[in-house]
């Protein structure tokens, strides 16, 4: 409490980006990078091969031909988002190349050492996330065109519909993480009417979350976005191919999540 003849300091307004959370684009990570400096060309040569040097059991060949490369040159927050991206996908292709059956143990020098400096310096865990996978694994096919992952993995169509979808969602999500920010200032101020809004505002949100999720069931045009290549209606749009086959989810792309 103050003391007698002081008053209480107004409570600082909460906000999104004391915890890194972006306005437009929430979770996501806004406009990543899709390229690593030179030095780093082989890891981005071999992630960009990734399908086709599963499908022909060569990823763990030419890894190990892969030169070690030190994370000691990647600089700024999207660099190294991209580096753990890449490296998180090479890992989890290394461990899972012969399936289910035919797990390796352990990781090469050359792709486990960096992946565990940039996952150092980033303070996450040296794995294959969600932060990875979805969040920042998006970029533009053109200025403002359809989305694509910038890495992908064996499951084509499903795998793309896979991580679009959930980018939809992702960003349908938005406007609720908004509101809850709203509804902390507003139990601080205090505003009854303004937390009434701010949580009628996240119930929409989360509302159009499911709908967006829906769209995995199957796949319809899809209307033109905004400047940027998004969905003016996450919840509502539609993109080509969106469809997941529950049958490629499970015997392609769900080992190769499996850490």
């Amino acid at each position: 409490m103050a003391a007698s003849g002081e008053e209480e300091a107004p409570p600082q307004p909460f906000t999104l980006s004391r915890f890194q959370l972006s306005e437009e684009f929430g979770f996501l990570l806004p406009n990543p990078l899709t390229e690593l400096p030179p030095p780093y060309g082989p890891w981005m040569e071999l992630a960009g091969r990734l399908p086709e040097l599963l499908a022909s059991r060569q990823l763990r060949a030419r890894l190990l031909q892969m030169p070690q490369l030190s994370a000691r040159e990647l600089r700024g927050h999207r660099e190294l988002r991209l580096a753990h991206l890449v490296l998180g996908f090479l890992a989890m292709g290394y461990v899972w190349q012969e399936g289910e059956e035919g797990a390796a143990q352990v990781l090469p020098r050359n792709l486990a050492v960096p992946f565990w400096e940039v996952s150092r310096r980033l303070g996450v865990p040296p794995i294959l996330s969600h932060a990875d996978f979805v969040l920042a694994n998006w970029r533009r096919k053109e200025p403002s065109g359809n989305l694509e992952p910038i890495v992908s993995l064996p499951g084509g169509e499903s795998l793309r519909g896979f991580i679009l979808v959930t980018l939809l969602v992702e960003k349908a999500a938005v406007p609720g993480i908004k509101a809850v920010a709203q509804a902390v200032n507003a139990v601080l101020q205090p505003d009854e009417d303004a937390l009434l809004r701010a949580l009628q505002q996240l119930a929409g949100a989360i509302g159009d979350m499911g709908q967006a999720l829906r769209r995995m069931h199957g796949g319809h045009r899809r209307p033109h976005g905004d400047a940027q290549g998004w969905p003016r209606h996450p919840a509502r749009s539609r993109f080509p191919a969106e469809h997941v086959d529950p049958a490629v989810f499970y015997s392609v792309i769900r080992i190769f999540l499996s850490g």
